[in-house]
């Protein structure tokens, strides 16, 4: 009897601002894969997101959150250390191997700061790049941590996707992707969740839960959603909400003239699409939007048996819930189908905090963020210690006041940095070229003014230059 009362003492002592009456908060956070902040909450209508959309409602929206990098390796970095770091999908591993050549060099992970300060952490599903988190042919080597130290434990259940990276692009019933052109760019099978990667992974995230609630120490459970990501993947079911829904018109759809990040959408158009492009035939673009639009549904339903689950466990209560977009996803916008731009559509992102008895739940807020902001927020809210060495600030001051205005935005990506802010969006490359973009104008990203602005070129990229030199 003394030993399970003397564990809740001894993590209260590890655990600052909280007294001897009050439990340490849980943490619940979700990451989904190229999700885009085009919800039911954030203004997208004709999108069928209940659950998220009620996690809005008892939270605080970020409707103006941005990713420091267009994908997911790179992007995924910044939510888990909370520093800016490398543009490539590798930044995780890269730093796995600094951090096992010269530890001290290293400042903790989210979830290691998390371990440190006695916490069980544990990941199911895509949080660090790999599903699972780990390195090798079929990414399931133990032997090859993707964050060494961080986690109690790191779970992907493959099922029929034989192993993590069959599971990270499967279509239904284990199919794995061997060769992307003889896989479909979509589909839409008849069937339970569970004959789609992520129908299966949640089933393990809600057994961690239900572990989890049973055990006095707090909690930081991490949980990965791998849709929307190609392929566009999801029960039929879900499709279903979208036979006679009316898609907007797609703004900009026209490819960019001048310098700018725009590319080809190799990651899309290396899938089977039946000889078809939807640049160039609308109702081919249409079955596109649909169908990552099911996703989107599928994705958010997954979030709602999380939510559940959670309630059921007794923990709502006592939890921070976070649920992050690891960046956006161009559907046509620019004549692109995918990521990996500096525009808008790849960099802005759905950001949700929601915590019991937080002040003026339900509100949404316009301020500029950056998911460089997210650990220190999450140790603000739970009491820990702020690390000395993050580059982001705690959201706390817009969760207690929505109105507040926001910061600059700081992305990057191959040889290009932007900075974002209420005005303006400013992208410079490393040869010299700038793009400046009013976002006031109904021209948007698409008319570049850099030439008749040098003294906002000038400004801004000295912004750039101070906090990119944290990299």
């Amino acid at each position: 009897m003394f030993r399970l009362l003397s564990v809740p003492l001894l993590l209260l002592s590890l655990i600052p601002n909280l007294s001897a009456e009050e439990a340490p908060r849980n943490v619940l956070l979700i990451c989904i894969d190229d999700l885009r902040p085009e919800l039911a909450s954030f203004g997208a209508n004709h999108i069928h997101s209940p659950n998220i959309d009620q996690l809005a409602q008892r939270g605080r929206a970020f409707h103006r959150h941005y990713v420091q990098a267009p994908t997911c390796g790179a992007s995924r970095y910044t939510l888990l250390t909370g520093r800016y770091g490398g543009a490539s999908n590798n930044a995780i591993f890269d730093r796995a191997k600094k951090l096992l050549a010269k530890p001290e060099s290293i400042s903790p992970s989210m979830p290691a700061w998390f371990r440190e300060h006695g916490y069980t952490t544990v990941s199911v599903g895509k949080v660090s790049h790999h599903p699972g988190g780990r390195g090798g042919s079929d990414w399931n080597d133990d032997n090859q941590p993707e964050m060494p130290n961080s986690w109690d434990r790191h779970l992907l259940p493959a099922g029929q996707w034989q192993h993590p990276r069959g599971w990270m692009h499967g279509l239904a019933h284990g199919e794995i992707r061997e060769n992307a052109k003889e896989m479909d760019v979509f589909q839409a099978e008849e069937g339970p969740d569970a004959i789609y990667p992520d129908g299966i992974t949640i089933e393990t995230a809600l057994e961690q839960i239900d572990e989890l609630a049973a055990d006095p120490k707090p909690f930081f459970l991490a949980v990965g959603i791998l849709r929307p990501h190609l392929p566009f993947g999801a029960p039929k079911q879900y499709l279903t909400h979208y036979s006679d829904a009316t898609f907007p018109e797609i703004p900009h759809p026209a490819r960019p003239v001048g310098k700018t990040t725009w590319h080809g959408s190799g990651e899309f158009m290396k899938y089977h699409r039946w000889g078809r492009d939807p640049n160039f035939d609308a109702d081919f673009a249409l079955a596109v939007r649909r169908h990552y639009a099911a996703c989107v549904s599928y994705a958010d339903a997954q979030v709602g048996k999380l939510l559940q689950r959670l309630k059921q466990a007794g923990l709502t209560d006592n939890t921070v819930i976070v649920l992050w977009g690891d960046h956006g996803w161009h559907l046509g916008e620019h004549a692109v189908w995918g990521k990996h731009t500096l525009f808008e559509e790849s960099l802005r992102s759905p950001l949700i905090i929601s915590y019991p008895g937080m002040p003026q739940p339900g509100a949404s807020t316009n301020a500029i963020v950056e998911t460089i902001d997210v650990f220190p927020t999450v140790c603000d809210l739970t009491g820990i210690e702020i690390l000395d060495d993050v580059d982001g600030v705690s959201l706390r001051p817009w969760i207690d006041s929505p109105e507040l205005e926001g910061h600059p935005a700081i992305s990057y990506f191959r040889k290009a940095g932007t900075v974002r802010t209420d005005n303006y969006r400013l992208i410079a490359h490393s040869s010299g070229e700038f793009e400046l973009y009013d976002e006031n104008s109904e021209a948007g990203e698409t008319e570049n003014i850099a030439d008749q602005h040098p003294e906002i070129v000038e400004s801004l990229n000295q912004v750039l230059d101070e906090r990119l030199g944290k990299k």
